[in-house]
């Protein structure tokens, strides 16, 4: 693998200083084709400790107009990050489109330093890179360009400049303990990392390898990799068609259509019931940092399904400093800018605490696949993602339990006449809500598919029988409070 870097290669300092110039016009009109796109740019900067991976970074900002372009040094992760699963800190990071960021550290680092000192088997270290691979596949279909640069040098050069550093005050701190402890498993790092970028250089996001011996080489031929990456990526971008409309064909044998929608609670029972829950409740929830858990609530379902007094029911249980309602509405032009799902990372709970969704990121499947707001390989390959998604927040101790509060069309229509009379529920019903009402059987055969792929072990789909609003309110609760019991216990 490592042959590749062509070790030796150098530039005199005449030559680099014609070939600088013409570089620096280079990426400058490259961003700025990228600030006129529709496309994100993330540069991952890795490689051998010693290589000049900083010093890289220095000089790429002092070629481009650093108004476009974010610089993120990673360190070891904070408590907040720790909370929450390992790839939350890098969601957060993401570029909107048109804008670039540079990454010193990124999701590669992890896995090998763990594979290295053997924390990690190589059977685990294959399974963390088939999730990078995932990550990078996904990032590039949402329009965001991977530019991965590895520089190299070999052991006695990285000695070397390690020995250089510590002679000069000034420069004495950029050697660390941390990098003689790396330098004295060279080989070990050079077998691991050679694994890691076979199986991770992709035809969406390839590894560039830079022999880094000679700066003034090593800085010419990453800027290059950079330039020649992104004006591929822009030249490659195709104006598209709008997405069409979908409209799902209601399957012969529908889940929603099995479901008894007679059950019915008495109001005294359903009193009962409620406190007890929510004593139940209350107590396990306050449980969840001892675990060094958290928990996820999704509620899914047709306009006025009583989500809101589902949800009500359950923070009336739960100490207001614990959780937090994140209701979904339309996305922002920021949250637009970026990944479907970047929004919905940013408000994951931390351990001991409590997010509830009144809508979720199934949005993708159901109203932008029916109305036409995503195109069909959006929404087609959300639900591989949305299961990939989940799978990271059970993997990091989130508990995730999902609900469809299921009524009839007339129980819904009902519902709508009831809000238009009723002076304070009239906001909560629109022209968008009786026009959905059309499209009926197509809501219900997309929700249909999405529970059968969908619904896993690791965050299940519930659905409720929501014509009478006590017996589905008891249900939900009973819901949590039993996962909780077994996920606590």
């Amino acid at each position: 693998m490592f042959e590749t870097a062509e070790v030796g290669r150098a530039l005199s300092k005449a030559r680099y200083k014609s070939l600088e110039p013409k570089l620096r016009v280079a990426l400058l009109a490259a961003q700025q084709r990228l600030a006129e796109s529709d496309t994100a740019l993330i540069v991952l900067v890795g490689g051998v400790e010693g290589a000049g991976k900083g010093e890289f970074v220095n000089r790429l900002l002092t070629w481009l107009d650093p108004r476009g372009v974010q610089i993120h040094a990673l360190d070891e992760p904070t408590d907040e990050e720790r909370e929450r699963p390992y790839f939350w800190r890098f969601w957060r990071l993401l570029p909107a489109r048109r804008r670039a960021a540079v990454l010193l550290s990124s999701w590669y680092t992890r896995p090998i330093v763990n594979r290295v000192f053997k924390e990690i088997t190589q059977a685990q270290l294959d399974q963390d890179l088939d999730r990078i691979v995932a990550f990078e596949r996904m990032l590039s279909r949402e329009k965001v360009l991977v530019v991965k640069l590895w520089f190299h040098i070999d052991k006695k050069s990285q000695k070397g400049r390690f020995e250089e550093l510590e002679r000069e005050a000034a420069t004495r701190w950029r050697v660390t303990p941390m990098d003689w402890k790396f330098h004295k498993k060279y080989e070990r790092f050079e077998k691991v990392c050679a694994h890691v970028l076979m199986k991770t250089s992709t035809a969406e996001s390839p590894w560039r390898i830079v022999e880094a011996h000679d700066r003034r080489y090593r800085d010419i031929t990453a800027g290059r990799a950079v330039v020649e990456a992104l004006e591929k990526r822009l030249d490659d971008a195709r104006p598209r068609a709008g997405p069409k409309p979908d409209r799902p064909t209601p399957e012969a044998q529908n889940v929603l259509r099995k479901l008894d929608l007679s059950r019915k609670l008495g109001a005294a029972p359903y009193k009962r019931r409620v406190e007890e829950l929510q004593g139940r409740l209350g107590r396990l929830t306050l449980g969840l940092r001892r675990a060094r858990r958290s928990l996820m609530l999704v509620f899914e379902g047709p306009d006025a399904a009583g989500k809101g007094g589902a949800i009500r029911r359950l923070t009336e249980g739960i100490e207001a400093r614990l959780y937090r309602v994140d209701s979904v509405a339309a996305p922002t032009d920021e949250e637009r800018a970026h990944p479907y799902l970047w929004r919905f990372w940013r408000v994951l709970p931390r351990q001991g605490r409590v997010t509830i969704c009144d809508r979720s990121w199934y949005g993708r499947v159901l109203v932008e696949r029916i109305e036409g707001f995503a195109a069909r390989g959006e929404w087609s390959r959300a639900f591989s993602e949305i299961n990939a998604f989940e799978e990271q927040l059970s993997d990091a101790g989130t508990i995730v339990q999902k609900f469809w509060l299921a009524i009839s069309s007339e129980e819904q229509l009902r519902r709508f006449k009831s809000r238009e009379r009723t002076p304070y529920k009239q906001y909560k019903i629109t022209e968008e809500d009786w026009r959905n009402r059309s499209r009926w059987d197509a809501y219900e055969a997309a929700a249909c598919e999405m529970f059968e792929r969908t619904s896993t072990d690791y965050a299940p789909w519930t659905l409720v029988e929501a014509e009478d609003k006590r017996w589905a309110r008891v249900r939900v609760l009973e819901t949590v409070v039993s996962r909780l019991e077994a996920e606590l216990a």
